[in-house]
């Protein structure tokens, strides 16, 4: 069981990286989210409610193992983010990237109610900020796209 915690809990392992762990679990998010583009919304939304609620379970797990609130190598949490500021976005890759800017930035800043959240016990916690971060990159990446991308506000 141990290894299967490990194993979700620190993004297949991408936790392990020697360095800038958080970004190797979001490059998690946008292979998982390769794999989901185009398979409809209703799937992408379930994936991400699934990604969620293992990942507050296999976090809560974890820090138990690593006997630290929200350890570095617990990366679930920026798979789980990423894939929040993915949602309702297209796939195109200018677009793609700056998702993915967007939530490193938002990740490492922690803009209220980010902060907070992180201080959440057990898994919640640790994946609540990042949740948060997904969801401030998400609604950047809208207007970006709409405004600036597209170039017609609409």
């Amino acid at each position: 069981m141990r290894i299967f915690v490990l194993a979700i809990a620190t993004g297949a392992g991408s936790g392990y990286a020697p360095m800038a762990s958080g970004t190797f679990g979001s490059m998690v998010g946008l292979l998982l989210w390769l794999a989901l583009a185009g398979q409809g919304l209703w799937l992408y939304l379930l994936a991400v409610a699934i990604v969620t609620g293992i990942g507050i379970w296999a976090a809560g797990r974890a820090q138990e193992i690593f006997k630290r609130h929200d350890d570095g190598r617990i990366t679930i949490d920026e798979v789980a983010g990423m894939l929040v500021s993915l949602i309702w976005l297209p796939a195109r890759i200018e677009v793609v990237v700056a998702a993915f800017l967007l939530f490193r930035i938002f990740d490492i800043w922690k803009p209220p109610p980010a902060h907070a959240a992180e201080r959440l016990p057990g898994g919640v916690g640790v994946m609540a900020d990042d949740l948060v971060a997904g969801l401030y990159a998400n609604l950047v990446g809208q207007v970006l796209w709409r405004v600036i991308f597209t170039g017609s506000g609409a």
